[in-house]
């Protein structure tokens, strides 16, 4: 008899965890990895859980609390390191494969819905300019990112309503992006086409639900000690980073630190642009019709959560 073939990387199906944060997104992908027929691995898909040392904050979870099951494209960048989907994607498209051609299912979870796209589809991103990006950088330091948010509102309404406010760096490139193309910023991004196998899912929490989470997850945070790992992340060089710097929670201390907020403050902030930034994710994700929804509300064990998922899985393989 011949040897065994694992099969080809291109034609195991990726397996999407989507949804707002704190729907319950990381124990539920722990669970299924456990429960798919040769095991599961997952490979990140949040920004913010990129960063080296930025554990707290993002909520990512312990090497205890993910079981023994493989996770990939954490902890990979310094906080001085500008997270890039472009590079995201080459990286996150070689764990896939790598995962699938051992015979193992690859989970990708987050909530960064870009990411996702990125990883999953036919995306294609658009070229910079140096001069162009410094000179939108420059406005950007010049009036902060509330008051260029405003001019992206003005320039590219669609753009604007996806991005946060607080996100200077991704009002930057939507602003570049629209000055090299000529067209609006959503207009560089392609149809909804898969360039392997996939299925997403979505966890859905009631709103009210999902606020309350929220949170209940900030204070965690501080309890775990956000405001001491920022302090650690400060000698790492936070400041200087471009991303990291602005991520919710960490730019929030930092205000509180440079003592232009108190720390119960920054964490009432923290909480109500979490709540906001969740609300948006969701309308992300509810415009990909691909998207099989899930309830997840107060009271969803992840195991079960992780069943309807594998059910849904056999209901899409024989279709």
């Amino acid at each position: 008899m011949g040897q065994s073939r694992s099969p080809h990387p291109a034609a195991t199906p990726v397996v999407a965890v989507v949804g707002p944060t704190a729907s319950g997104k990381s124990d539920v992908a722990v669970a299924l990895a456990h429960l798919l027929p040769g095991g599961g691995e997952v490979v990140n898909a949040d920004a913010m859980q990129l960063y080296r040392g930025m554990d707290v904050g993002t909520a990512k979870l312990t090497p205890e609390e993910r079981r023994g099951v493989p996770h990939h494209l954490l902890d990979v960048l310094e906080v001085t390191e500008t997270a890039d989907v472009a590079t995201y994607q080459r990286q996150a498209r070689a764990a896939l494969d790598e995962i699938a051609a051992r015979g193992r299912t690859p989970l990708l979870v987050g909530g960064s819905g870009l990411y996702v796209r990125a990883a999953l589809d036919d995306m294609r991103f658009p070229g910079t300019d140096a001069a162009v990006r410094a000179r939108w950088e420059a406005r950007l330091s010049e009036v902060g990112p509330q008051r260029l948010h405003a001019e992206l509102a003005a320039r590219d309404p669609a753009a604007a309503a996806a991005i946060l406010p607080s996100n200077g760096r991704r009002i930057v490139r939507a602003l570049e992006v629209g000055e090299l193309t000529g067209r609006p910023f959503a207009a560089s991004l392609p149809d909804q086409r898969y360039v392997r196998p996939a299925v997403q899912v979505g966890l859905a929490v009631p709103r009210e639900q999902l606020d309350a989470r929220v949170d209940a997850r900030v204070r965690r945070m501080w309890d775990a000690g956000l405001v001491e790992e920022v302090r650690r992340l400060e000698t790492a060089g936070l400041r200087e980073g471009l991303t990291a710097s602005r991520a919710l929670g960490y730019a929030q201390v930092l205000d509180a630190l440079d003592g232009t907020t108190t720390e119960a403050e920054a964490a009432e902030l923290t909480a109500r642009l979490t709540r906001r930034f969740a609300r948006k994710q969701e309308s992300w994700f509810r415009r990909d019709e691909r998207v099989r929804w899930l309830d997840a509300g107060d009271g969803t064990d992840p195991e079960e959560l992780a069943r309807r998922v594998l059910a849904l899985l056999a209901v899409e393989s024989a279709a």
